[in-house]
């Protein structure tokens, strides 16, 4: 099968033929796009949709996934897909699974066994092609603190081989509300600020997955709103996202589907909406259940509601 590649230009999401990839990751490309054979995946709450292109696979495609530390199996035998232009939540207690599984695509860990492929590439094969093709906000992101917001900007824009004018770096602090902070120190920005920043420097090389934990973790209401608006906007933009939270009202309201693990396996992937549906009777979920039922409703009843270290 012709293999191909999603590329964001002037907005819009377009897949291009790879006629030629070189030894250092690059891609030679067809010079005019392939004519659009894109089926929807509809949208139950109104928000723009993940799309499927028939021929081209996910985006990310974990098969059989097992990651262990010594005899404890961490991870076992985890799959999922994730489509492009789709918001993919990965959910799970403390110790369910979650960081080592996130840890096995960014390329930090070694499974045991199982095959990662983002964007057609095998990341235990070709890890540094599949990290150039990859963006990652952590939880908690320190840059050095006393450079420059403008700094950092050109600085990590550089490490992924992009060259950014200093019109340019003005744009872009801009458009995420950080223009009056170029000049700034990173130690003198609010958690909120920081976020937005880390956010930004993620996707300064147009990654083909974003990878974020836990990205809205301590911030207040209203910067979380925020940050939910610009991560949609990634994906309308033709980006996909694999969101790691613990906030299941995070999830409900952002993601497309979600996929709940716990002790190391893979319970269910669905839509939050048809998660609810799916499990609203179930005897555990009816249990923990206040109001209406919820995606935390669900997670609880799924996982127990032992608080877990």
């Amino acid at each position: 099968m012709t293999e191909r590649v999603q590329v964001l230009r002037g907005g819009k999401a377009r897949e291009y033929v790879i006629t030629q990839e070189n030894d250092d990751g690059s891609l030679l490309l067809a010079p005019e796009p392939v004519p659009s054979a894109r089926e929807t995946v509809p949208a139950v709450d109104g928000r723009a949709a993940a799309v499927t292109v028939p021929g081209l696979a996910g985006i990310l495609q974990v098969r059989d996934l097992t990651v262990a530390y010594g005899p404890k199996t961490a991870v076992d035998g985890v799959s999922f897909e994730i489509r492009r232009g789709e918001i993919f939540g990965l959910l799970g207690p403390n110790g369910a699974g979650k960081t080592s599984t996130l840890s096995a695509i960014e390329g930090l860990v070694k499974p045991q066994s199982g095959t990662i492929l983002l964007d057609g590439i095998d990341s235990r094969r070709n890890p540094n092609q599949a990290r150039a093709r990859m963006g990652v906000q952590l939880q908690a992101t320190s840059f050095q603190s006393e450079l420059k917001i403008g700094e950092i900007v050109r600085l990590y824009a550089g490490l992924y081989g992009v060259e950014l004018s200093s019109q340019q770096i003005a744009d872009g602090l801009r458009a995420i509300g950080l223009e009056a902070e170029a000049h700034k120190p990173f130690k003198q920005l609010s958690g909120g600020q920081q976020q937005r920043l880390s956010l930004y420097i993620a996707v300064v090389h147009n990654p083909a997955l974003l990878l974020l934990d836990e990205p809205t973790a301590g911030l207040d209401p209203q910067s979380r709103r925020q940050l939910w608006g610009r991560i949609e906007n990634i994906r309308q933009a033709g980006g996909s996202i694999l969101l790691t939270t613990h906030s299941m009202e995070e999830a409900q309201a952002v993601c497309d589907r979600v996929a709940i693990i716990d002790n190391g396996t893979l319970l269910t992937t669905e839509t939050p909406h048809d998660l609810i549906e799916k499990h609203k009777n179930d005897p555990r979920v009816r249990e923990v259940v206040r109001r209406e039922v919820t995606l935390e409703d669900v997670f609880i009843g799924l996982t127990g509601s032992e608080i877990r270290d």
